[in-house]
């Protein structure tokens, strides 16, 4: 701590930058990485190599070498290079390997060199080459852009929606660009490129030649570019030296800087922290690595051997053979408390809580200074800050304990903040580790979220890390330990070294019930693996059948599938795989199959009934059901059109219903083809349309088209009972208005219906003269409802007072009005009176 500032290097009057020892790497590189093609993720993200570059050895009988490492320098896998020749590495936001080929595939491969899937850049890069490649990031997802060997460039903005687009061509491009770049502007992706001393910029329709502003007329030819992090600056280097930094939009200079080197640099990329002021980029050449920005001075630093740089969003990472470093801007917090002679709260609480451990009185008065300017949550704030930039565990713990002494001197200071330092910083400390090797900033940390972070661990199989972790933030399970677990599990089912039945008790010993596990998910998982049985055992520790029954069909586990789907209860689940076992089976092991379920079959014969009718008689069929085949063939019956088919299908339902034993069905069936018969000759007789209708109303129809014998015949053959036809034709002899008729046949014979129903039909026909004419011949009982029926409440009084029915007589009374009916009341309510004195 004494000599805590003595890796500061100034810049400027405000701005300081650090170099520090992140890992000594321990990854025995034999070749320098000039030798191998290299490319390492942001956000500390893992390092890949390819040794023996395969664009200059093409000896079989050496192979180049794919090699992945963790920051730290630990092999976390690497495989012999058997394809194309590479032109390029990079690393997408997932961390997944690309690896760009010069004939324009791009392969991919994850953290543990295992395939993916690959892509090509279309057919022009296939016949012209890659010359250069570049990955890049934008809103889009990861983008691939490509320079060919007819200087055309090629990009897609997202390698998961693969859409190529071919730049426009550069006028009297004979030779490839000194060097070019990938800018965003307003959503739109482009490429800059410089041929000399000229700039062109590529957008999706045109080419336009553009000029920096500011940029000095005698700056020279551009050799290197480089765009910041989030792609808002742009910086250039001249062979004169000179470096331009400004807006990657290239409407405003930020500041410029000559270097006096006139060499090309190996790289160069932005050095900036968010929020700050300071803009600045780090240049390096072969042994020597130069810090330029708003400031007349640079930082040197000299360069023992052969150096790798990695842009990060507050920072440079710097890769050697050797070590692996970080380079960034010192932040306000931690340049006011540790700045020499600093006099600000933070610097003044952390030497009061060094004296106050050595019992000091002096830690009193620093404090009284502190409270004397009203400054102490400010300076617990400082302190509380400044621990999250520091990456020794030693200085956090030093200036947390700072915090937590001032603490105890404030009323009411809010803990969560130093709570959550305290959660953050031990997070970090444990994925710094060398073991795991992430060595992600405070800065970088909150701009990944833990989210990510946790799948990045799950991405290296760091499962027992990343529960820890969960448990120690007390995440929600479906978002922490269950989601782990998954990836765990499906992660176990890959291993073929353990049998089936060990792989699915281990996961279900870990998993149980755990909230948010899908256990078909893993199933899944182990079926893409080839371990169907495996598969099928996980499936038993599904609850949700809805969730079995999908991956049983992929899997060609249809019976097994059925089952599970009619003990879920779920129609729908029961149809999906009736319907998929029809279309896989042949018809016969189908129905057989069905045999063996009755509530499939039940739930098919109803899907037949509507959809597939001639499916549903070959079911009755093959269970000898010759009831359901009778019903099958009357209900088929209604859709002939020619009624020779109709008693076809009529005369064959008579045969099932036979065979079933069911003879009052047959008769039925019988009497109905008969019927069918006569009305076709009824049709033909009298050319009017008899089919379809009904045995009664046949017979209606019969008597009011005024063919009475015909209509008596219908009544003799087919025993219509006397009550029925008697209803039949007097409601048809009233709805002719053949009266005259009616009264005949009233008379023929006795009414076995009685003759109010002639009184209601002549009513309901609003013709209440005949009715009168059958109210007197009603039965006693029925004469009071007649009368009224008629309109007669003078007769239907008269009846109500002879019966002595009280009901009746109020039947009346509700029937009579006092300006017509006043003696029929006045008669009525003395004979109330009369059986009320009774």
């Amino acid at each position: 701590m004494d000599c805590y500032t003595a890796n500061w290097n100034p810049m400027g009057e405000d701005a300081f930058y650090r170099k520090f020892e992140l890992y000594t790497m321990e990854w025995g590189l034999k070749e320098d990485l000039r030798d191998c093609l290299v490319a390492a993720a942001p956000y500390g993200g893992p390092i890949a190599l390819l040794k023996n570059n395969a664009r200059k050895e093409k000896s079989p009988s050496s192979r180049p070498l794919l090699e992945i490492y963790s920051a730290s320098g630990l092999l976390l896998a690497s495989i012999p290079w058997k394809s194309g020749q590479l032109v390029q590495l990079g690393w997408t936001a997932s961390e997944d390997l690309l690896c760009i080929q010069e004939d324009g595939t791009v392969l991919i491969y994850n953290l543990f060199c295992e395939f993916k899937r690959h892509f090509s850049m279309g057919n022009e890069v296939l016949q012209n080459h890659v010359l250069e490649a570049k990955v890049f990031h934008t809103e889009y997802g990861t983008g691939v852009a490509i320079l060919t060997g007819a200087h055309r460039f090629s990009l897609t903005t997202n390698i998961d929606d693969l859409k190529l687009r071919r730049m426009p061509e550069v006028p009297g491009l004979q030779k490839p660009p000194s060097c070019w770049a990938v800018l965003t502007q307003d959503r739109v992706t482009i490429v800059l490129l410089a041929v000399g001393q000229d700039l062109y910029l590529l957008d999706n329709t045109s080419c336009s030649v553009v000029t920096p502003p500011g940029m000095s007329p005698s700056a020279g030819a551009y050799l290197q570019m480089a765009v910041s992090f989030n792609y808002r600056c742009l910086a250039l280097f001249t062979d004169t030296g000179y470096i331009w930094m400004g807006l990657a939009t290239l409407k405003d200079k930020l500041c410029e800087f000559n270097s006096t080197i006139r060499s090309p640099p190996k790289q160069m990329v932005w050095c900036t922290r968010p929020r700050s002021r300071q803009r600045a980029v780090v240049v390096a050449w072969d042994r020597q690595l130069m810090v330029a920005g708003n400031s007349t001075e640079c930082i040197r630093f000299v360069l023992d051997e052969d150096s790798y740089l990695v842009p990060e969003p507050d920072g440079v990472r710097i890769l050697s053979r050797t070590s692996h470093e970080f380079l960034h801007e010192i932040p306000e917090a931690s340049q006011e408390i540790f700045k020499i002679a600093s006099m600000a709260p933070g610097a003044l609480l952390l030497e009061a809580q060094k004296e106050y451990e050595k019992e000091s009185q002096k830690a009193d008065e620093y404090l009284r200074e502190i409270k004397d300017q009203k400054l102490l949550p400010e300076a617990v704030s400082q302190c509380i800050e400044a621990a999250g930039y520091e990456h020794e565990p030693e200085t956090q713990k030093s200036l947390l304990r700072a915090a937590s002494f001032g603490k105890c001197f404030i009323d009411k200071f809010p803990p969560e903040s130093f709570v959550r330092m305290c959660q953050d910083l031990r997070v970090l400390n444990s994925i710094r580790d060398y073991q795991i090797g992430i060595p992600l900033t405070f800065t970088q940390y909150k701009r990944l979220t833990i989210e990510v972070l946790l799948d990045r661990l799950v991405l290296r199989r760091l499962y027992p890390l990343a529960i820890r972790i969960c448990e120690y933030l007390r995440l929600p399970e479906i978002q922490g330990v269950s989601r782990i677990l998954a990836h765990w599990a499906c992660y176990k089912v890959q291993q073929k070294d353990k049998s089936d039945e060990e792989v699915a008790y281990a996961i279900n010993q870990k998993l149980g019930d755990t909230p948010g596990i899908s256990y078909s998910e893993i199933a899944a998982r182990a079926y893409d693996c080839g371990r169907t049985e495996l598969a099928i055992k996980l499936l038993e520790y599904e609850p949700r059948s809805g969730e079995q029954v999908p991956l049983l069909l992929k899997m060609k586990r249809s019976k097994l599938a059925l089952s599970k789907a009619i003990e879920s209860g779920d129609t729908d689940l029961v149809y999906t795989v009736v319907l998929h076992l029809k279309n896989e089976l042949n018809r016969g092991t189908f129905f057989m199959t069905l045999q063996n379920q009755p509530v499939a079959l039940s739930l098919y014969r109803q899907f037949c009934k509507h959809q597939e009718r001639e499916t549903l008689k070959d079911l009755y069929n093959q269970d000898d059901n010759h009831q359901e085949l009778g019903n099958f063939h009357v209900h088929s019956s209604y859709s002939e059109k020619r009624i020779e088919g109709r008693v076809g299908a009529l005369q064959n339902a008579v045969d099932e219903y036979y065979k079933a034993k069911n003879e009052f069905a047959a008769k039925a069936t019988e009497d109905q083809i008969k019927l069918l018969r006569l009305q076709r000759n009824l049709q033909e007789d009298f050319d009017k349309p008899y089919l379809d209708l009904s045995l009664h109303n046949t017979v209606s129809t019969l008597i009011q088209d005024g063919h009475h014998k015909k209509a008596e015949q219908l009544y003799r053959d087919f025993k219509i009972p006397d009550k029925r036809y008697w209803w039949l034709k007097i409601s048809a002899l009233a709805t002719r208005g053949d009266w005259e008729e009616m009264e005949k046949f009233s008379k023929s014979k006795k009414s076995p219906i009685g003759y109010l129903p002639f009184v209601e039909i002549a009513v309901k026909h609003h013709n209440r003269y005949e009715a009168k004419k059958y109210a007197p011949r009603v039965t006693p009982e029925q004469r009071v409802k007649a009368f009224i029926l008629v309109g007669d409440l003078e007769q239907a009084a008269d009846a109500a007072i002879e019966h002595k029915n009280e009901a009746e007589m109020n039947l009346v009374l509700s029937k009579c009005s006092a300006a017509t009916d006043s003696a029929v009341m006045e008669k009525l309510s003395r004979a109330r009176a009369q059986l009320l004195k009774k």
